[in-house]
């Protein structure tokens, strides 16, 4: 399923954390906002991973869980709809 993560983190050294996190599970569509193709378990290890690199106090992290027979849907302007990645690379 598609997640949408969107953040807002005031704190410079916590929000490029998060962010280089988050790299490594989706694309960057925007500044603070990644697209990511998840299972559910794969889901809720990435939520426990955010949890720990935020300060719920000061930041703001949400996650988007939109079923797949939204994406068909999905309008955008500038840039790619959203697309799970390819099943395999050729190197």
């Amino acid at each position: 399923m598609l997640v949408l993560v969107v953040y807002d983190i005031p704190d410079d050294k916590r929000r490029d954390r998060l962010a280089i996190l988050l790299e490594g599970h989706g694309r960057r569509v925007q500044y603070s906002v990644f697209e990511c193709f998840l299972s559910q378990s794969e889901m809720k290890k990435l939520y426990e991973k955010v949890k720990r690199q935020v300060k719920p106090a000061e930041d703001n992290v949400r996650f988007y869980w939109i079923a797949a027979d939204s994406l068909p849907k999905t309008l955008t302007i500038g840039s790619e709809p959203p697309a799970p990645p390819p099943k395999a690379y050729i190197i």
